[in-house]
């Protein structure tokens, strides 16, 4: 990412997960508000502001559509980890993680950023430790 800002883009980022992590602290004012009914539930502070909105794991996909005004003002949006999502799409793959790449298993992929060794990449390889050309590729097919 800082090889973006660096090249003056503003950048937003989200990241998905899996596991469920409590945003808020428990105990707060505004968990409290959560657990009494409230639908969303903001916090703003001297230089961040946050809100909080639960959804049920079906709507996981249309949570990005109600954080999409925060991010209107970027040049550039950077999603981790969402894999059904109807965007153009890399792979990030390192050997060490003990996965087999999804780019040998799924479609539609770009390509795959990777400095593991292999030889039956079914799209173009991007060398991870290249981070200038990585951002380069991107822009190019961003337009």
């Amino acid at each position: 990412m800082q090889e973006f800002t660096q090249r003056g883009l503003k950048v937003g980022t989200v990241k998905h997960t899996h596991h469920h992590h409590e945003f808020d602290a428990p105990g707060k004012d505004s968990f409290l508000h959560r657990q009494a009914g409230a639908a969303v539930v903001g916090l703003v502070g001297p230089r961040m502001a946050a809100a909080f909105r639960e959804h049920s794991e079906a709507d996981r996909m249309t949570a990005l559509e109600h954080l999409a005004p925060l991010f209107e003002d970027c040049d550039l949006i950077l999603v981790e980890g969402q894999q059904q999502a109807d965007a153009p799409r890399i792979e990030v793959w390192r050997e060490a993680t003990g996965q087999a790449p999804l780019a040998l298993e799924i479609s539609g992929l770009l390509a795959v950023v990777t400095d593991d060794q292999r030889s039956d990449w079914p799209c173009p390889v991007w060398a991870r430790s290249d981070l200038t050309t990585i951002a380069d590729r991107l822009l190019q097919l961003t337009g």
